[in-house]
């Protein structure tokens, strides 16, 4: 009897430091919880309108090559939010719609766009961020490629591999930035003469 009594009890203590564990993992917008596997409407209104949305759609294949060939389009949107200065903007990926993944990322701001500072715009960026820091580009253009992963057993995965050009124009007094952003993160900066 003892020994079936520590059991239980270590069995509790288990349920509870998991009930811990996995509610660490969420992310509180006020004082409601947003979890993997939520609906982007759940998530819409327990956190409110993203301030920016990044979209992109991969192909699975099964079958590739044989007889019957089963593809199935994958949707993926990246939502940004910002809750201002004193906490990290959260970058939530939806995968058909449902939470796969958050990520925190830099520091908020009080107003979007209100403090680009040019030196911090660096490689590795997300386009979330950039928006965040210096709002939304003066020009921008959209170059798209497909990449395929094999994985030798008739499975195949297309996808997009976004290449986008964004142009800055920081004024009279400072060169025009065209950054190139590959899948929504910087990948290079260059600097133009008027």
């Amino acid at each position: 009897m003892g020994s079936s009594m520590k059991l239980w009890r270590v069995l509790l203590l288990l349920m509870l430091f998991g009930g811990f564990v996995s509610s660490a993992h969420a992310l509180r917008c006020g004082s409601r919880l947003v979890l993997d596997g939520d609906q982007d409407f759940q998530v819409r209104d327990r956190c409110g309108q993203p301030y920016w949305i990044d979209r992109y759609t991969a192909l699975d294949v099964q079958g590739a090559g044989g007889p019957i060939e089963l593809q199935n389009e994958v949707s993926y949107e990246v939502w940004y939010f910002n809750f201002g200065p004193r906490q990290f903007i959260t970058q939530i990926l939806f995968r058909n719609g449902r939470m796969f993944k958050e990520t925190p990322l830099s520091y908020g701001f009080n107003e979007l766009g209100e403090n680009c500072d040019v030196n911090a715009i660096v490689r590795g960026l997300t386009s979330g961020e950039l928006v965040a820091r210096c709002g939304t580009p003066a020009s921008q253009r959209n170059l798209y490629s497909t990449a395929v992963r094999r994985d030798g057993r008739g499975n195949e995965r297309y996808r997009d591999v976004r290449r986008e050009e964004w142009i800055y124009d920081f004024g009279e007094n400072t060169f025009v930035r065209v950054l190139t952003l590959i899948d929504g993160r910087i990948d290079s900066i260059e600097n133009l003469h008027r």
